[in-house]
């Protein structure tokens, strides 16, 4: 804060703090000013460097005068009578500084004490906020644990969990009245989720046991997604921690013009089905600066069959995330029912994966202008009922059924892509759908084991139209139904104790248009397999 301000505050007797948040519509910090003996939750926040501009008053770059600093200390007064309009007095945002007003949950009854269940009360903030506009305010206060059941979020509003609030939801199933998430949104536009506060879903609270021979944990009947958002336009979500998810995270479908921006994902790495982010049928969005931990897919971009009328998912953007998962790392797919093209996945750590990039092709649907890069993985083997057989990568066309009219994947580009992994960099078609126009340029990969499970394996899930588990040798680079395959200035080297089913550098099968430059490594046992197999 400006010393300036500050001293501005000092003459009108004013107590200020600086606020972690920001009022939907801007991007600028913003500071609380509280009048000194108003009554409780009377205050305005002011954004600086931005001006605070009442009628009749005068703010510049330099302290102001007495005659202005009582003039504005009047306002400000009466303003405060404001406050019996609203929970708090309206706040200023954006650049044109329209009142914003803000509508606390403790008004509405909402207690925060972890047992008490919240729902309605929070509920009645949200209606009442969405009805007055102008971008609201939901405050969910800090310092408390509220106990909610479904919550259905509003178009316009900013649903803040400020400092460390915490959502706590419910396990009751009765709570839920049918509802699939703890929070969730149809055609609200212009949602914002902004704070540093918690949404904590008790995941384990949802589990029936754990399988100790699959080594995850089996669901119960009903396990809610966290927050799901049908429809909407102009959202963000920001700032935010997730953990403990039972089932998805955050579910995105025919969503349009969205920022995805610093949330933290802590689930279980050993429950199923808690992926982190799913864009689905979505277009225009942008993810960036997260933290995801969790058991399946971190990022993944899909098109299902029940958000089909939102038509394909396009221009999405993944950037500069920190993910671990035991299924994929950044992924498109399975369900793939229309097109998904334009999607760019960059700069982005996976700590740990059971596939490091993946795209799984198994419906109608097709993948393509799809560019990874400068992203550095590490892909394992885990347990039988996951995913995934710590592929490095995975390019996969495969039928979901027999009788599946499959789409085709073509014109992908992986670029500047390194890592470690017990398992292939797979690019797989099939006679239905033959793989074609992808580029690998720079892409280093280095080949081990390490893991207690077993190996020498591919993981074609799901589909009956071909073994789930087909038993296959370990290529560095494996190449099947495929065309117009370039790889350039590419690497394969193996650990200090290659098994014997790993085998050739690069392994081509029905592949026409191969085309190698600068390629280096060697067979894994040169005594015994060429580096470079073309069938």
């Amino acid at each position: 804060m400006s010393t300036a301000v500050v001293a501005w505050t000092a003459q009108l007797g004013l107590e200020r703090r600086l606020l972690p948040s920001v009022p939907a519509g801007s991007s600028r910090p913003f500071h609380e000013i509280k009048l000194a003996g108003a009554s409780p939750g009377a205050h305005l926040l002011v954004s600086y460097p931005e001006t605070l501009k009442l009628p009749g008053t005068r703010m510049s770059s330099q302290p102001p005068n007495r005659r202005d600093a009582l003039r504005l200390g009047a306002k400000l007064a009466a303003a405060t009578a404001l406050s019996s309009t609203f929970s708090a007095l309206p706040v200023l945002a954006g650049d044109n500084r329209r009142p914003v007003p803000i509508f606390d949950v403790g008004k509405y009854g909402a207690v925060g004490d972890g047992v008490t269940l919240d729902t309605a009360a929070i509920q009645r903030a949200i209606d009442e906020a969405a009805a007055a506009g102008r971008g609201a305010q939901v405050l969910v206060r800090g310092r408390r644990r509220y106990l909610i059941g479904p919550l259905q979020l509003k178009a316009g509003i900013d649903f803040h969990l400020a400092d460390d609030a915490e959502l706590l939801v419910s396990t009751r199933p009765e709570d839920y009245a049918g509802a699939a998430a703890a929070l969730s949104a149809r055609e609200a536009h212009g949602l914002c989720l902004t704070g540093t506060g918690s949404i904590n879903g008790r995941s384990r609270e949802f589990m029936t046991g754990f399988d100790e021979v699959n080594e995850w944990w089996r669901p119960g009947s009903f396990r809610p997604r966290l927050l799901a958002l049908a429809g909407c336009q102009d959202l963000e979500v920001r700032d935010l921690t997730f953990t403990q998810a039972p089932s998805w995270t955050l579910h995105l479908v025919g969503c349009k013009g969205v920022l995805v921006d610093n949330l933290k994902v802590f689930n279980q790495l050993d429950v199923p089905n808690c992926d982190g982010i799913d864009p689905d049928h979505c277009r225009d969005v942008e993810i960036r600066n997260c933290h995801i931990v969790c058991g399946d897919d971190a990022i993944v971009v899909k098109a299902t069959r029940q958000g089909a009328a939102y038509g394909p998912c396009a221009n999405i953007t993944v950037r500069d995330c920190l993910l671990e998962t035991q299924d994929a790392g950044v992924k498109i797919g399975t369900e793939t029912t229309d097109d998904i093209h334009d999607i760019r996945f960059e700069r982005c750590k996976i700590v740990t994966s059971g596939r490091g990039l993946a795209i799984q092709l198994r419906d109608e649907g097709s993948v393509f202008d799809i560019d990874f890069h400068e992203i550095e993985f590490v892909s394992r083997y885990h347990s039988d009922p996951w995913w995934g057989r710590g592929e490095a990568i995975s390019f996969t066309a495969i039928p979901r059924t027999p009788q599946t009219r499959v789409g085709a994947i073509h014109d992908v580009r992986v670029q500047n892509v390194r890592g470690r992994a017990e398992n292939s960099v797979r690019i797989n078609g099939t006679v239905q759908s033959r793989i074609h126009d992808v580029r690998l340029e720079s892409v280093a990969v280095t080949l081990d084991r390490w893991t207690k499970y077993p190996g020498g394996r591919f993981d074609n899930r799901p589909t009956t139209a071909l073994p789930g588990i087909e038993p296959h040798g370990t290529p560095g680079f494996s190449l099947r139904h495929a065309d117009n395959i370039i790889m350039d200035k590419c690497r394969v080297g193996w650990g200090r104790n290659p098994p014997e089913y790993f085998t050739h550098a690069v392994e081509a099968e029905a592949v026409t248009g191969l085309t190698l430059t600068d390629f280096t490594g060697p067979a894994a046992h040169p005594d015994r397999f060429k580096a470079i197999s073309i069938l």
